[in-house]
């Protein structure tokens, strides 16, 4: 058995350290959480910061019901206890979070309290014995170092971010922060880190040097995000080659710089381009939501319609609430059917991101061809009839933007079954309704007649 204030006096000068953990492992933490347990938790953290507890309890023992394992819940909840100052009713709670997370230091540390608090010395000790134990800087880089060789660099990452904080001037802690999350990809965090390395120390030989690589590298991707944002997707492009080339030895620069190229191609209607760089992707990453939904645009250019379904669906087992993929699912789809009747890019032989003089240019040379008076036989001249009417009707769809926006989206504007309301359809008319039409123009009367027997 042990004194209290033997217990106090050995925490009081690690304390202003504890309450630096207590921030940083519960700001940290992370926990698998459904939908419906995240809206109670966020809004359950809302309410305690207004300070309306009673209403916060209630989002919080929604979460726990919710998921009976969720260690954030129940801490959450046992928070509010104490600050409705029902000490006895938050330490089952703390006991059962440190049962699910045995390194959880927030929740250690606050039983510990309320274990002295109600004279449970030994109890308390012992949670404060495991409490101060991690303040061992060294300790720290040391376990950080086995995360990077187990393969877990995010939990060195933690490791060493709380020995940067133990150890004045820890330069190198700093250093291999930066390092660990170059090696993830994510630059802004490592230019970050190595900036700190470099306020204590500009003479720094390691992070300077990296701190010139994650620049430039930072530079090069920030240029090729504001070149996207403003629709140059060409020099976006070029960009993030250089980005590969920049950094050809970690793979994640490598699969997020294709990642955007394959988007770049895609939003820049070069589909054969888009098509082949997504697929590279999804090689290295077969769910990779962003390649498919890309490929699958791409498809949709190419008039390949059952992979571009193919894509959306398995885009949409993924990310079920992405109403990109949902609406590109259904425009695939009916797009699909569409397909399988009048199509008026192929009627006129032109590809669906065509621009409107390939439209008109295509239009003229058809309507010339299969001109009805250019033809003498009976069968063969009825055959003309209706193929100038269709290449007519496609010329009418697809230079009007209104009507080409609605063809594309999978709708008919000719069909009468297409259109809401139903009605009659306008366009299919007999051949004498068309002689008005002149092939060589916007519209207009032509400026000969045309004979029939």
């Amino acid at each position: 058995m042990v004194a209290p204030g033997s217990v106090t006096s050995r925490l009081g000068s690690v304390f202003p350290f504890l309450l630096v953990l207590v921030d940083m492992q519960y700001e940290g933490a992370e926990c698998g959480v459904n939908a419906d347990v995240e809206k109670h938790l966020e809004l359950g953290k809302k309410l305690l910061a207004a300070g309306q507890l009673a209403d916060a309890l209630s989002q919080f023992h929604a979460a726990v019901d919710g998921d009976p394992d969720n260690y954030i819940a129940y801490y959450r909840r046992a928070t509010v206890f104490l600050a409705m100052g029902k000490s006895k009713a938050a330490l089952p709670d703390l006991t059962k979070v440190i049962q699910l997370k045995m390194d959880f230091t927030a929740a250690r540390l606050q039983r510990g309290h309320l274990l002295l608090k109600q004279g449970k010395l030994d109890e308390a000790e012992d949670d404060f014995k495991k409490v101060v134990c991690v303040w061992d800087a060294e300790l720290r880089e040391l376990r950080a170092e086995c995360f990077i060789k187990e393969g877990e660099p995010r939990k060195a990452i933690s490791d060493l971010k709380a020995a940067s904080k133990l150890k004045n001037d820890n330069t190198e802690a700093f250093y291999k922060i930066s390092t660990l999350y170059y090696q993830l990809g994510d630059h802004e965090l490592s230019l970050s880190e190595v900036r700190e390395c470099l306020k204590l120390d500009q003479d720094h030989k390691r992070c300077f040097a990296h701190y010139k690589q994650v620049k430039k590298l930072n530079k090069l991707i920030e240029s090729a995000e504001e070149l996207i944002r403003d629709g140059r997707y060409t020099d976006a492009t070029s960009k993030y080659e250089s980005v590969m080339k920049t950094e050809p030895s970690i793979a994640e620069y490598t699969i997020r710089s294709k990642e955007r190229i394959c988007h770049c191609f895609s939003k820049d209607e070069k589909p054969v381009e888009a098509i082949r760089v997504c697929s590279e992707v999804l090689q290295m990453e077969p769910d990779n939501v962003n390649a498919l939904k890309d490929r699958a645009e791409a498809y949709l250019i190419e008039e390949m319609y059952d992979e571009a379904i193919q894509d959306y669906e398995t885009a949409q087992e993924h990310n079920e609430n992405d109403q990109q993929i949902r609406e590109g699912l259904e425009k695939a789809q009916r797009l699909l059917k569409q397909s399988q009747k009048r199509d008026y890019y192929k009627i006129l032989g032109v590809k669906r991101n065509a621009k409107k003089q390939e439209i008109i240019k295509a239009y003229r040379k058809l309507a010339l061809q299969w001109h009805p008076d250019n033809f003498q036989n009976e069968e063969e001249k009825k055959k003309a009839e209706k193929k100038f009417i269709d290449i007519a009707a496609a010329k009418e769809v697809l230079s009007d933007p209104e009507m080409r926006k609605k063809f594309d989206d999978g709708e008919d504007p000719l069909d009468a079954e297409s259109q809401q309301g139903g009605g009659g359809n306008p366009f299919h008319r007999s051949w004498n309704s068309w002689q008005g039409f002149n092939p060589f123009s916007s519209g207009g009367p032509f400026r000969f007649k045309f004979h029939f027997n």
